[in-house]
Protein backbone atom coordinates (compact mmCIF):
# COMPACT_ATOMS: atom_id res chain seq x y z
CA UNK A 1 0.00 0.00 0.00
CA UNK A 2 3.23 2.21 0.64
CA UNK A 3 4.26 1.86 -2.45
CA UNK A 4 1.01 3.01 -4.08
CA UNK A 5 0.44 5.76 -2.19
CA UNK A 6 3.89 7.06 -3.20
CA UNK A 7 3.80 6.57 -6.87
CA UNK A 8 -0.18 8.45 -6.98
CA UNK A 9 1.93 11.50 -4.72
CA UNK A 10 4.00 11.27 -7.49
CA UNK A 11 1.47 12.17 -9.61
CA UNK A 12 0.23 15.15 -7.59
CA UNK A 13 3.39 16.31 -6.76
CA UNK A 14 4.74 16.39 -10.74
CA UNK A 15 0.99 18.07 -11.44
CA UNK A 16 1.78 20.58 -8.87
CA UNK A 17 5.29 21.64 -10.77
CA UNK A 18 3.92 21.42 -14.23
CA UNK A 19 1.52 23.81 -12.61
CA UNK A 20 3.87 26.38 -11.25
CA UNK A 21 5.83 25.94 -14.32
CA UNK A 22 2.76 26.37 -16.50
CA UNK A 23 2.93 30.30 -15.54
CA UNK A 24 6.58 30.70 -17.11
CA UNK A 25 6.09 28.42 -19.96
CA UNK A 26 2.01 28.64 -20.37
CA UNK A 27 2.69 25.62 -23.63
CA UNK A 28 4.88 23.40 -21.77
CA UNK A 29 1.79 21.51 -19.67
CA UNK A 30 -0.72 21.42 -23.23
CA UNK A 31 2.48 19.51 -24.40
CA UNK A 32 2.70 17.17 -21.86
CA UNK A 33 -0.92 16.46 -21.67
CA UNK A 34 -0.84 17.17 -17.88
CA UNK A 35 -4.20 17.82 -15.66
CA UNK A 36 -4.56 20.03 -12.92
CA UNK A 37 -5.13 17.64 -10.02
CA UNK A 38 -5.84 21.09 -8.11
CA UNK A 39 -4.56 19.81 -4.71
CA UNK A 40 -1.22 22.19 -4.24
CA UNK A 41 1.63 20.61 -2.62
CA UNK A 42 4.55 21.80 -0.61
CA UNK A 43 7.08 22.76 -3.48
CA UNK A 44 7.98 21.26 -6.74
CA UNK A 45 11.78 20.61 -5.26
CA UNK A 46 14.05 22.08 -2.31
CA UNK A 47 12.82 23.62 0.36
CA UNK A 48 9.25 23.08 2.32
CA UNK A 49 6.15 25.59 2.36
CA UNK A 50 3.68 25.39 4.41
CA UNK A 51 1.02 22.75 3.56
CA UNK A 52 -2.44 24.87 2.80
CA UNK A 53 -6.08 23.01 2.98
CA UNK A 54 -6.66 21.32 -0.45
CA UNK A 55 -2.78 20.14 -0.08
CA UNK A 56 -2.14 16.01 0.69
CA UNK A 57 -0.89 16.06 3.62
CA UNK A 58 -2.45 18.77 5.49
CA UNK A 59 -5.07 17.09 7.94
CA UNK A 60 -3.16 16.52 11.54
CA UNK A 61 -4.04 13.90 13.54
CA UNK A 62 -7.24 11.15 12.91
CA UNK A 63 -7.54 11.69 9.07
CA UNK A 64 -11.02 9.47 8.61
CA UNK A 65 -11.36 6.30 6.99
CA UNK A 66 -12.26 4.66 3.42
CA UNK A 67 -13.17 1.94 2.26
CA UNK A 68 -13.66 0.36 -1.90
CA UNK A 69 -13.51 -2.28 -3.80
CA UNK A 70 -11.07 -1.13 -6.11
CA UNK A 71 -7.70 -0.15 -4.35
CA UNK A 72 -6.85 3.38 -6.38
CA UNK A 73 -9.84 4.73 -5.53
CA UNK A 74 -9.86 4.01 -1.81
CA UNK A 75 -6.27 5.74 -1.81
CA UNK A 76 -7.24 8.87 -3.77
CA UNK A 77 -10.33 8.79 -1.08
CA UNK A 78 -7.82 8.79 2.06
CA UNK A 79 -6.03 11.33 0.02
CA UNK A 80 -8.65 13.81 -0.15
CA UNK A 81 -9.50 13.21 3.44
CA UNK A 82 -5.54 13.90 3.65
CA UNK A 83 -6.15 17.21 2.17
CA UNK A 84 -8.99 18.35 4.68
CA UNK A 85 -11.95 17.11 2.33
CA UNK A 86 -15.36 15.95 3.59
CA UNK A 87 -16.49 12.90 3.47
CA UNK A 88 -19.05 13.58 0.36
CA UNK A 89 -15.71 14.86 -1.26
CA UNK A 90 -13.67 11.60 -0.64
CA UNK A 91 -17.06 9.38 -1.72
CA UNK A 92 -17.33 12.01 -5.22
CA UNK A 93 -13.10 11.20 -5.79
CA UNK A 94 -13.77 7.87 -5.20
CA UNK A 95 -16.60 7.58 -7.80
CA UNK A 96 -15.00 9.48 -10.59
CA UNK A 97 -11.45 7.24 -10.07
CA UNK A 98 -13.84 3.75 -10.29
CA UNK A 99 -15.36 5.19 -13.52
CA UNK A 100 -12.04 5.11 -14.80
CA UNK A 101 -10.42 1.76 -12.91
CA UNK A 102 -13.86 -0.08 -12.58
CA UNK A 103 -16.06 1.18 -15.34
CA UNK A 104 -17.60 -2.32 -15.13
CA UNK A 105 -19.94 -1.28 -12.20
CA UNK A 106 -19.27 2.08 -11.89
CA UNK A 107 -19.14 3.62 -15.38
CA UNK A 108 -20.33 7.49 -16.32
CA UNK A 109 -23.27 5.92 -18.10
CA UNK A 110 -25.00 4.41 -14.69
CA UNK A 111 -26.64 5.42 -11.50
CA UNK A 112 -26.77 4.58 -7.81
CA UNK A 113 -27.55 5.73 -4.24
CA UNK A 114 -25.93 7.48 -1.56
CA UNK A 115 -26.81 7.61 2.43
CA UNK A 116 -25.40 10.35 3.79
CA UNK A 117 -25.19 12.11 7.00
CA UNK A 118 -24.31 15.47 7.97
CA UNK A 119 -22.60 15.87 12.03
CA UNK A 120 -23.09 19.95 12.27
CA UNK A 121 -27.56 19.24 11.37
CA UNK A 122 -27.34 15.89 13.06
CA UNK A 123 -29.33 14.96 9.08
CA UNK A 124 -29.17 11.63 7.55
CA UNK A 125 -30.69 11.64 4.35
CA UNK A 126 -30.57 9.67 0.97
CA UNK A 127 -29.76 10.93 -2.59
CA UNK A 128 -31.33 8.86 -5.89
CA UNK A 129 -29.55 8.78 -8.61
CA UNK A 130 -30.64 5.55 -9.85
CA UNK A 131 -30.30 4.98 -13.77
CA UNK A 132 -33.42 5.05 -14.82
CA UNK A 133 -34.74 3.67 -18.47
CA UNK A 134 -36.07 6.09 -21.59
CA UNK A 135 -39.52 6.74 -21.44
CA UNK A 136 -39.80 5.31 -25.00
CA UNK A 137 -37.86 2.52 -26.67
CA UNK A 138 -38.29 1.94 -29.85
CA UNK A 139 -37.84 -1.50 -31.51
CA UNK A 140 -34.31 -0.40 -33.43
CA UNK A 141 -32.57 -0.07 -30.21
CA UNK A 142 -30.74 -3.57 -29.99
CA UNK A 143 -29.56 -2.92 -26.30
CA UNK A 144 -31.53 -0.58 -24.35
CA UNK A 145 -29.59 1.90 -22.49
CA UNK A 146 -30.23 3.63 -19.26
CA UNK A 147 -30.24 7.53 -18.55
CA UNK A 148 -26.93 8.36 -16.83
CA UNK A 149 -27.60 9.92 -13.01
CA UNK A 150 -23.69 9.46 -12.04
CA UNK A 151 -22.20 12.50 -12.88
CA UNK A 152 -25.35 14.66 -11.88
CA UNK A 153 -25.72 12.58 -8.46
CA UNK A 154 -22.61 12.96 -7.47
CA UNK A 155 -22.55 16.87 -8.14
CA UNK A 156 -25.55 17.01 -5.99
CA UNK A 157 -23.57 15.35 -3.01
CA UNK A 158 -20.66 17.18 -3.31
CA UNK A 159 -22.42 20.68 -3.55
CA UNK A 160 -24.09 19.96 -0.38
CA UNK A 161 -21.73 18.64 1.93
CA UNK A 162 -18.43 18.91 0.37
CA UNK A 163 -15.74 21.36 1.02
CA UNK A 164 -13.16 21.47 -1.99
CA UNK A 165 -13.29 22.39 -5.05
CA UNK A 166 -15.17 20.44 -7.72
CA UNK A 167 -12.27 20.48 -10.02
CA UNK A 168 -10.33 18.71 -7.24
CA UNK A 169 -12.41 16.00 -6.68
CA UNK A 170 -13.05 15.04 -10.44
CA UNK A 171 -9.42 15.79 -11.98
CA UNK A 172 -7.57 12.35 -9.58
CA UNK A 173 -9.43 10.01 -11.78
CA UNK A 174 -9.06 12.37 -14.78
CA UNK A 175 -5.05 12.30 -14.64
CA UNK A 176 -5.64 8.17 -13.96
CA UNK A 177 -7.54 7.86 -17.28
CA UNK A 178 -5.26 10.36 -19.44
CA UNK A 179 -1.93 9.05 -18.04
CA UNK A 180 -2.81 5.05 -17.80
CA UNK A 181 -3.22 2.79 -15.08
CA UNK A 182 -2.16 -0.80 -14.40
CA UNK A 183 -5.54 -2.81 -14.03
CA UNK A 184 -6.47 -3.99 -10.72
CA UNK A 185 -7.08 -7.38 -9.77
CA UNK A 186 -10.91 -6.06 -9.21
CA UNK A 187 -11.49 -4.92 -12.66
CA UNK A 188 -9.39 -7.84 -14.11
CA UNK A 189 -12.22 -10.62 -12.70
CA UNK A 190 -14.97 -8.31 -14.20
CA UNK A 191 -13.19 -8.64 -17.61
CA UNK A 192 -12.15 -12.52 -17.27
CA UNK A 193 -16.20 -12.74 -16.38
CA UNK A 194 -17.81 -11.00 -19.43
CA UNK A 195 -14.94 -12.41 -21.90
CA UNK A 196 -14.28 -11.72 -25.45
CA UNK A 197 -18.38 -10.59 -25.40
CA UNK A 198 -16.99 -6.98 -24.60
CA UNK A 199 -14.61 -6.93 -28.01
CA UNK A 200 -17.53 -7.22 -30.19
CA UNK A 201 -18.57 -3.28 -29.89
CA UNK A 202 -15.50 -1.45 -32.14
CA UNK A 203 -15.73 1.18 -29.33
CA UNK A 204 -14.92 -0.77 -26.44
CA UNK A 205 -12.73 -2.85 -28.45
CA UNK A 206 -10.48 0.07 -28.84
CA UNK A 207 -10.38 0.54 -25.09
CA UNK A 208 -10.22 -2.99 -23.32
CA UNK A 209 -8.00 -5.07 -26.17
CA UNK A 210 -4.56 -5.73 -25.27
CA UNK A 211 -2.30 -3.74 -28.25
CA UNK A 212 0.30 -6.92 -27.61
CA UNK A 213 -2.19 -9.91 -27.89
CA UNK A 214 -5.52 -8.48 -29.71
CA UNK A 215 -7.17 -10.40 -26.67
CA UNK A 216 -9.14 -8.52 -23.56
CA UNK A 217 -6.54 -6.99 -21.27
CA UNK A 218 -5.32 -8.50 -18.54
CA UNK A 219 -4.43 -8.03 -14.64
CA UNK A 220 -1.27 -5.67 -14.62
CA UNK A 221 -1.83 -4.24 -18.00
CA UNK A 222 -1.62 -0.65 -18.70
CA UNK A 223 -4.86 0.94 -19.76
CA UNK A 224 -5.38 4.27 -21.15
CA UNK A 225 -8.73 6.08 -21.77
CA UNK A 226 -8.23 9.05 -23.89
CA UNK A 227 -11.88 9.96 -24.47
CA UNK A 228 -12.85 8.98 -21.11
CA UNK A 229 -10.00 12.00 -20.20
CA UNK A 230 -11.47 14.24 -22.25
CA UNK A 231 -14.88 13.97 -20.84
CA UNK A 232 -13.53 13.86 -17.49
CA UNK A 233 -11.78 17.09 -18.24
CA UNK A 234 -14.88 18.97 -19.68
CA UNK A 235 -17.20 17.95 -16.19
CA UNK A 236 -13.36 18.83 -14.03
CA UNK A 237 -13.74 22.50 -15.84
CA UNK A 238 -17.23 23.53 -16.45
CA UNK A 239 -18.97 20.98 -13.89
CA UNK A 240 -21.41 18.53 -14.95
CA UNK A 241 -23.94 21.00 -17.13
CA UNK A 242 -22.40 20.18 -20.53
CA UNK A 243 -22.78 16.26 -19.89
CA UNK A 244 -26.31 17.04 -19.77
CA UNK A 245 -26.97 19.78 -22.19
CA UNK A 246 -25.18 21.97 -25.16
CA UNK A 247 -23.22 20.29 -27.61
CA UNK A 248 -21.28 18.12 -25.63
CA UNK A 249 -24.51 16.22 -25.04
CA UNK A 250 -25.76 16.26 -28.47
CA UNK A 251 -23.17 14.31 -29.34
CA UNK A 252 -22.85 11.80 -26.86
CA UNK A 253 -27.10 11.30 -27.67
CA UNK A 254 -26.61 10.43 -31.57
CA UNK A 255 -23.25 8.07 -29.97
CA UNK A 256 -25.61 6.11 -27.73
CA UNK A 257 -28.14 6.36 -30.93
CA UNK A 258 -25.65 4.81 -33.27
CA UNK A 259 -24.50 2.52 -30.58
CA UNK A 260 -28.22 0.50 -30.49
CA UNK A 261 -29.45 2.51 -27.53
CA UNK A 262 -32.42 5.03 -27.41
CA UNK A 263 -31.90 8.23 -25.78
CA UNK A 264 -33.11 11.89 -26.44
CA UNK A 265 -31.27 15.24 -25.57
CA UNK A 266 -35.02 16.23 -23.46
CA UNK A 267 -35.06 13.04 -21.64
CA UNK A 268 -31.07 13.35 -20.86
CA UNK A 269 -31.66 17.31 -19.92
CA UNK A 270 -34.52 16.80 -17.52
CA UNK A 271 -32.77 14.10 -15.76
CA UNK A 272 -32.46 15.52 -11.68
CA UNK A 273 -31.10 13.58 -8.50
CA UNK A 274 -34.27 13.37 -5.56
CA UNK A 275 -32.95 13.92 -2.03
CA UNK A 276 -35.08 11.29 -0.10
CA UNK A 277 -35.97 10.06 3.67
CA UNK A 278 -33.79 6.99 5.28
CA UNK A 279 -35.47 3.99 5.99
CA UNK A 280 -34.53 3.18 9.61
CA UNK A 281 -34.18 0.92 11.72
CA UNK A 282 -33.82 0.89 15.54
CA UNK A 283 -30.34 -0.48 16.81
CA UNK A 284 -30.09 0.20 20.46
CA UNK A 285 -29.59 3.76 21.29
CA UNK A 286 -28.40 4.41 17.69
CA UNK A 287 -30.56 4.40 14.06
CA UNK A 288 -29.58 2.30 11.06
CA UNK A 289 -30.26 3.88 7.98
CA UNK A 290 -30.85 2.09 4.65
CA UNK A 291 -31.79 3.54 1.25
CA UNK A 292 -35.64 3.17 -0.12
CA UNK A 293 -36.35 1.31 -3.36
CA UNK A 294 -35.16 1.39 -5.61
CA UNK A 295 -32.33 0.40 -3.81
CA UNK A 296 -34.23 -2.78 -2.45
CA UNK A 297 -31.46 -4.18 -1.09
CA UNK A 298 -30.32 -2.07 1.49
CA UNK A 299 -34.39 -1.62 2.10
CA UNK A 300 -34.35 -5.44 2.74
CA UNK A 301 -30.87 -5.37 4.63
CA UNK A 302 -32.89 -3.12 7.09
CA UNK A 303 -36.01 -5.19 7.30
CA UNK A 304 -33.29 -8.24 8.31
CA UNK A 305 -31.69 -6.16 10.73
CA UNK A 306 -34.54 -5.56 11.92
CA UNK A 307 -35.46 -9.01 12.63
CA UNK A 308 -32.13 -10.03 13.81
CA UNK A 309 -31.98 -7.14 16.39
CA UNK A 310 -35.35 -8.51 17.82
CA UNK A 311 -34.44 -11.81 18.16
CA UNK A 312 -31.91 -13.48 21.44
CA UNK A 313 -31.21 -16.35 19.62
CA UNK A 314 -28.35 -13.88 17.57
CA UNK A 315 -26.29 -13.02 19.93
CA UNK A 316 -27.21 -15.95 22.73
CA UNK A 317 -26.68 -18.90 20.69
CA UNK A 318 -23.87 -20.49 19.17
CA UNK A 319 -22.78 -20.32 15.41
CA UNK A 320 -25.22 -22.84 14.44
CA UNK A 321 -28.11 -21.33 15.78
CA UNK A 322 -26.95 -17.92 14.34
CA UNK A 323 -26.67 -19.73 11.00
CA UNK A 324 -30.39 -20.98 11.35
CA UNK A 325 -32.01 -17.55 12.43
CA UNK A 326 -29.86 -15.96 9.64
CA UNK A 327 -31.38 -18.89 6.44
CA UNK A 328 -34.98 -18.39 8.56
CA UNK A 329 -34.26 -14.57 8.30
CA UNK A 330 -33.43 -14.79 5.04
CA UNK A 331 -35.87 -16.12 3.30
CA UNK A 332 -38.83 -14.85 5.79
CA UNK A 333 -37.63 -11.47 4.08
CA UNK A 334 -37.38 -12.74 0.82
CA UNK A 335 -41.02 -14.06 1.05
CA UNK A 336 -41.91 -10.64 2.36
CA UNK A 337 -40.34 -8.84 -0.39
CA UNK A 338 -42.97 -9.97 -2.67
CA UNK A 339 -45.79 -7.86 -1.06
CA UNK A 340 -43.63 -4.61 -1.30
CA UNK A 341 -41.78 -4.85 -4.54
CA UNK A 342 -43.13 -5.11 -7.75
CA UNK A 343 -41.36 -6.94 -10.74
CA UNK A 344 -39.47 -4.61 -12.47
CA UNK A 345 -37.54 -3.47 -8.67
CA UNK A 346 -39.77 -1.25 -8.29
CA UNK A 347 -41.29 0.02 -4.74
CA UNK A 348 -45.05 -0.43 -3.94
CA UNK A 349 -45.63 0.37 -0.14
CA UNK A 350 -44.22 3.43 1.34
CA UNK A 351 -40.67 2.35 2.35
CA UNK A 352 -40.29 4.03 5.60
CA UNK A 353 -43.06 1.74 6.87
CA UNK A 354 -41.51 -1.39 6.30
CA UNK A 355 -39.37 -0.95 9.41
CA UNK A 356 -42.45 0.10 11.48
CA UNK A 357 -42.04 -1.53 14.89
CA UNK A 358 -45.44 -3.51 14.79
CA UNK A 359 -44.41 -4.75 11.54
CA UNK A 360 -41.35 -6.26 12.27
CA UNK A 361 -43.00 -7.68 15.74
CA UNK A 362 -45.15 -9.25 13.10
CA UNK A 363 -42.53 -11.04 10.50
CA UNK A 364 -40.26 -11.76 13.73
CA UNK A 365 -43.25 -13.81 15.26
CA UNK A 366 -42.97 -16.51 11.84
CA UNK A 367 -39.97 -17.40 12.57
CA UNK A 368 -39.55 -20.72 13.74
CA UNK A 369 -36.21 -22.11 15.97
CA UNK A 370 -37.04 -25.89 16.46
CA UNK A 371 -36.98 -26.49 12.85
CA UNK A 372 -36.72 -24.97 9.46
CA UNK A 373 -40.01 -23.30 7.72
CA UNK A 374 -40.13 -24.68 3.86
CA UNK A 375 -40.58 -22.24 1.08
CA UNK A 376 -43.76 -23.49 0.43
CA UNK A 377 -46.11 -22.44 2.90
CA UNK A 378 -45.44 -18.52 2.54
CA UNK A 379 -47.94 -16.61 0.33
CA UNK A 380 -46.70 -15.20 -1.78
CA UNK A 381 -43.82 -17.60 -2.30
CA UNK A 382 -40.29 -15.74 -2.41
CA UNK A 383 -39.34 -15.18 -6.05
CA UNK A 384 -35.88 -15.56 -7.15
CA UNK A 385 -34.98 -12.40 -9.24
CA UNK A 386 -31.49 -13.06 -10.81
CA UNK A 387 -30.28 -9.36 -9.45
CA UNK A 388 -27.53 -8.38 -10.87
CA UNK A 389 -23.95 -8.54 -8.77
CA UNK A 390 -22.61 -6.16 -11.11
CA UNK A 391 -22.84 -2.93 -7.99
CA UNK A 392 -20.03 -1.30 -6.20
CA UNK A 393 -19.89 0.00 -2.71
CA UNK A 394 -17.65 2.31 -1.25
CA UNK A 395 -17.61 4.59 2.07
CA UNK A 396 -15.82 7.25 3.65
CA UNK A 397 -15.68 9.43 7.34
CA UNK A 398 -14.07 12.19 8.15
CA UNK A 399 -12.26 13.70 11.24
CA UNK A 400 -15.30 16.11 11.62
CA UNK A 401 -17.82 13.35 11.89
CA UNK A 402 -19.63 13.71 8.70
CA UNK A 403 -19.95 10.24 6.78
CA UNK A 404 -21.05 8.96 3.15
CA UNK A 405 -22.13 5.21 2.13
CA UNK A 406 -22.90 4.89 -1.43
CA UNK A 407 -23.36 2.07 -4.12
CA UNK A 408 -23.76 2.67 -7.98
CA UNK A 409 -24.04 -0.17 -11.05
CA UNK A 410 -24.38 -0.44 -14.93
CA UNK A 411 -27.82 -2.21 -13.58
CA UNK A 412 -25.63 -4.81 -15.36
CA UNK A 413 -22.01 -6.38 -16.18
CA UNK A 414 -20.63 -3.45 -18.59
CA UNK A 415 -23.93 -2.28 -18.80
CA UNK A 416 -24.91 -2.73 -22.73
CA UNK A 417 -21.38 -4.02 -23.56
CA UNK A 418 -21.15 -0.56 -25.80
CA UNK A 419 -18.99 2.60 -25.63
CA UNK A 420 -20.74 6.00 -26.82
CA UNK A 421 -18.01 6.16 -29.60
CA UNK A 422 -16.01 9.49 -28.98
CA UNK A 423 -16.59 10.41 -25.35
CA UNK A 424 -15.16 6.68 -23.41
CA UNK A 425 -18.71 6.31 -21.83
CA UNK A 426 -19.47 2.70 -21.12
CA UNK A 427 -23.70 2.13 -21.25
CA UNK A 428 -25.40 1.04 -18.40
CA UNK A 429 -27.97 -1.20 -19.23
CA UNK A 430 -32.00 0.00 -18.93
CA UNK A 431 -33.30 -1.66 -15.98
CA UNK A 432 -36.46 -4.15 -16.31
CA UNK A 433 -36.90 -7.57 -15.44
CA UNK A 434 -34.87 -10.44 -15.21
CA UNK A 435 -32.26 -8.68 -12.85
CA UNK A 436 -31.40 -5.53 -14.54
CA UNK A 437 -31.32 -3.08 -12.42
CA UNK A 438 -30.79 -0.99 -9.54
CA UNK A 439 -32.24 -3.76 -7.09
CA UNK A 440 -28.34 -4.80 -5.43
CA UNK A 441 -27.94 -1.62 -4.14
CA UNK A 442 -27.27 -1.93 -0.34
CA UNK A 443 -25.62 1.26 1.57
CA UNK A 444 -26.46 2.13 4.79
CA UNK A 445 -24.85 4.16 7.91
CA UNK A 446 -25.24 3.91 11.31
CA UNK A 447 -25.73 7.03 13.82
CA UNK A 448 -26.45 7.44 17.41
CA UNK A 449 -28.83 10.59 16.45
CA UNK A 450 -28.87 12.24 20.24
CA UNK A 451 -25.30 12.81 20.44
CA UNK A 452 -24.85 13.49 16.35
CA UNK A 453 -21.90 10.85 16.40
CA UNK A 454 -21.31 8.83 13.46
CA UNK A 455 -21.18 4.94 14.55
CA UNK A 456 -20.80 2.60 11.43
CA UNK A 457 -21.15 2.65 7.33
CA UNK A 458 -21.57 -0.49 5.10
CA UNK A 459 -21.96 -1.50 1.71
CA UNK A 460 -22.72 -4.72 0.35
CA UNK A 461 -22.38 -6.48 -3.04
CA UNK A 462 -23.85 -9.51 -4.55
CA UNK A 463 -27.18 -9.36 -6.38
CA UNK A 464 -29.22 -11.72 -4.16
CA UNK A 465 -27.77 -12.41 -1.61
CA UNK A 466 -26.32 -8.95 -0.70
CA UNK A 467 -29.08 -7.54 1.35
CA UNK A 468 -28.49 -10.61 3.72
CA UNK A 469 -24.73 -10.66 4.38
CA UNK A 470 -25.22 -6.90 4.67
CA UNK A 471 -27.27 -7.30 7.55
CA UNK A 472 -25.90 -10.12 9.14
CA UNK A 473 -22.20 -8.48 9.50
CA UNK A 474 -24.03 -5.30 10.87
CA UNK A 475 -25.61 -7.46 13.72
CA UNK A 476 -22.43 -9.34 13.97
CA UNK A 477 -20.60 -5.95 14.85
CA UNK A 478 -23.42 -4.52 16.95
CA UNK A 479 -24.88 -7.22 18.63
CA UNK A 480 -21.68 -9.56 19.05
CA UNK A 481 -19.41 -6.67 19.49
CA UNK A 482 -17.45 -8.43 16.85
CA UNK A 483 -13.99 -6.11 15.25
CA UNK A 484 -15.16 -4.68 11.74
CA UNK A 485 -12.43 -7.55 10.21
CA UNK A 486 -13.86 -10.10 12.02
CA UNK A 487 -17.58 -10.23 10.95
CA UNK A 488 -16.88 -9.28 7.42
CA UNK A 489 -14.67 -12.55 7.54
CA UNK A 490 -17.03 -14.35 9.39
CA UNK A 491 -18.63 -17.57 7.47
CA UNK A 492 -22.21 -16.74 5.55
CA UNK A 493 -25.06 -18.23 5.45
CA UNK A 494 -27.80 -17.77 2.87
CA UNK A 495 -32.03 -18.88 2.00
CA UNK A 496 -33.34 -16.78 -0.39
CA UNK A 497 -36.32 -19.71 -0.81
CA UNK A 498 -36.13 -20.07 -4.54
CA UNK A 499 -34.80 -22.77 -4.67
CA UNK A 500 -35.41 -24.08 -1.47
CA UNK A 501 -31.27 -24.19 -0.09
CA UNK A 502 -29.41 -23.22 2.42
CA UNK A 503 -25.82 -22.37 1.41
CA UNK A 504 -23.02 -21.73 3.21
CA UNK A 505 -19.35 -21.10 2.58
CA UNK A 506 -16.89 -23.63 3.83
CA UNK A 507 -15.57 -21.99 6.53
CA UNK A 508 -18.64 -22.46 8.36
CA UNK A 509 -17.85 -25.05 11.24
CA UNK A 510 -18.68 -28.60 10.68
CA UNK A 511 -20.83 -28.57 13.98
CA UNK A 512 -22.98 -25.95 12.73
CA UNK A 513 -23.61 -27.20 9.51
CA UNK A 514 -24.76 -30.42 11.18
CA UNK A 515 -27.01 -28.53 13.21
CA UNK A 516 -28.93 -26.70 9.74
CA UNK A 517 -29.24 -30.31 8.94
CA UNK A 518 -30.27 -31.76 12.06
CA UNK A 519 -33.15 -28.93 11.75
CA UNK A 520 -34.28 -29.53 8.26
CA UNK A 521 -32.00 -27.54 5.97
CA UNK A 522 -31.32 -28.89 3.28
CA UNK A 523 -27.76 -27.51 2.37
CA UNK A 524 -25.09 -26.92 -0.04
CA UNK A 525 -21.75 -25.24 0.28
CA UNK A 526 -20.46 -22.41 -2.24
CA UNK A 527 -17.37 -20.47 -2.25
CA UNK A 528 -18.39 -16.85 -1.88
CA UNK A 529 -21.36 -15.44 -0.35
CA UNK A 530 -21.36 -11.85 -1.50
CA UNK A 531 -18.84 -9.05 -0.39
CA UNK A 532 -19.12 -6.75 2.54
CA UNK A 533 -17.07 -3.28 3.26
CA UNK A 534 -17.45 -1.63 6.92
CA UNK A 535 -16.10 1.48 8.22
CA UNK A 536 -17.17 1.18 12.32
CA UNK A 537 -16.07 3.65 14.94
CA UNK A 538 -17.76 2.50 17.97
CA UNK A 539 -16.66 4.58 20.28
CA UNK A 540 -18.55 7.19 18.13
CA UNK A 541 -17.12 9.92 15.93
CA UNK A 542 -15.93 12.93 15.77
CA UNK A 543 -15.44 11.84 20.15
CA UNK A 544 -13.42 8.82 19.66
CA UNK A 545 -11.86 8.18 16.42
CA UNK A 546 -8.93 5.74 18.33
CA UNK A 547 -12.26 3.26 18.14
CA UNK A 548 -12.24 3.64 13.96
CA UNK A 549 -11.30 0.62 12.29
CA UNK A 550 -12.22 0.10 8.26
CA UNK A 551 -12.46 -3.44 6.43
CA UNK A 552 -12.21 -4.63 2.83
CA UNK A 553 -13.80 -7.76 2.56
CA UNK A 554 -10.91 -10.34 2.19
CA UNK A 555 -13.24 -11.74 -0.41
CA UNK A 556 -12.76 -9.20 -2.94
CA UNK A 557 -10.20 -6.82 -3.97
CA UNK A 558 -10.67 -4.10 -2.94
CA UNK A 559 -8.96 -1.68 0.45
CA UNK A 560 -9.38 -0.17 3.33
CA UNK A 561 -7.60 3.03 4.05
CA UNK A 562 -7.35 5.62 7.05
CA UNK A 563 -4.68 7.04 9.35
CA UNK A 564 -3.57 9.47 12.22
CA UNK A 565 -0.76 11.66 10.59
Amino acid sequence: MVSRFNSLKAIFDFTKCTQSQQRKTPGLARQLGVVALGFGLAACGGGEAKLTEGSVGFVEGFLGGVVADEPRAALIGRDVLSSGGTAADAVTAMYFTLAVTLPSRAGLGGGGVCVAFDQKSGKTEVLDFTADAPHSIPNTAVRPNAIPGNPRGFFALQARYGRLLWRQVVAPGESLARFGHPISRAFSRDLNAIGSALLGDPSARAIYASKRTGKLVGEGEKLEQLELAATLGLLRARGVGPFYTGPYANNFVDSVNRAGGALSIEELRSYTPTWRESVRVEVGNEIAHFAPPPAAASTQAGVILAMMVENDSFDDGGEGDRAHLIAETAMHSFADRETWLNARGQGTKDAKALSNENRIETLESGLRFDRKSPADRFVPRPQNRHETPATTSFMAADPYGNAVSCAVTMNASFGTGRVAAGTGVMLAAAPGTGGRGPVGLAPMLLINENSKEFRMAAGANGGAVAPVQLASTVARIVELEQSAKAAVAAPRVHNGGDPDVTYFEPSLPASAQAHLSALGHRTAATPVLGQVSVLSCPGGLPTNPVTCEMAADPRGAGLAAGSMK
